[in-house]
């Protein structure tokens, strides 16, 4: 049996880019609303080169949305991004569970 994962690209990019600590508190600090990058700085205590280059991966990946204001760069969580990962380990964990019990014969 070969296992594919073809169209499931985007949620493979999204769970490599949420292992980095600093991108998942990023993305915990955005799921209070939207932040420019010196709350994050503050927030977070990263330095503002770390933080940039960790919201350009999570863009890259369709995390996050990057909103103009004024001389301000805001950014925001992209739920809908989230809740295709979500759904697709959701689905993962519910076959596993189904098949518990079910084990393959050796050749």
């Amino acid at each position: 049996m070969v296992i594919s994962v073809a169209g499931d690209e985007s949620v493979t990019e999204t769970i490599r880019v949420l292992a980095d600590p600093s991108r998942a508190a990023i993305l915990e600090a955005l799921a209070a609303g939207p932040a420019c990058t010196c709350h994050l700085v503050e927030d977070l205590g990263l330095t503002q080169p770390n933080v940039s280059n960790h919201l350009r991966a999570l863009r890259q990946a369709g995390l996050v949305a990057r909103e103009p204001h004024g001389r301000f760069t805001y950014y925001r969580l992209r739920p809908e991004a989230l809740a295709t990962t979500a759904a697709h380990l959701a689905d993962l964990a519910a076959r596993a569970v189904a098949n518990a019990d079910t084990r393959r014969e050796c050749p």
